[in-house]
């Protein structure tokens, strides 16, 4: 039980380290612009931050829950698109997804997601052993 616990715990804190690199040095001015052309404010409040937080954890535990049933491979693809495309067809049909970043969101997000299952792997493999 421990070995789960700290593959959630190191997946997710590498997931909240992509999000926050991705979405707050990288990219944030395309996302103030973005919300700025619609006249809104971008949500950036402390609760907002702390909900992408528990997001990556739930997140890891979801890619940890998989692991255990199934292969590399799977888990990255049904995790990929479960979190990412879905998230980015509901923003977009929201019409607050930047489009141009999508040419770096996708391989960017596939690091994440391929890093956080692999770290998921690393950790419950040393529980098998």
């Amino acid at each position: 039980m421990k070995k789960k616990i700290l593959a959630v715990f190191i997946s997710g804190l590498w997931i909240s380290f992509s999000e926050f690199f991705r979405n707050e040095i990288l990219f944030k001015n395309y996302w103030l612009d973005k919300y700025a052309s619609l006249g809104m404010e971008f949500p950036s409040e402390i609760i907002n931050n702390f909900m992408w937080g528990v997001w990556s954890f739930l997140f890891a535990g979801c890619i940890i829950f998989l692991l255990r049933k199934l292969k590399f491979h799977e888990v990255f693809m049904i995790s990929w698109v479960m979190v990412f495309v879905l998230m980015w067809i509901t923003i977009g049909n929201l019409n607050v997804l930047p489009c141009k970043l999508l040419f770096f969101a996708i391989p960017l997000s596939m690091i994440e997601t391929g890093g956080a299952v692999y770290i998921g792997k690393i950790i419950l493999k040393k529980e098998s052993e």
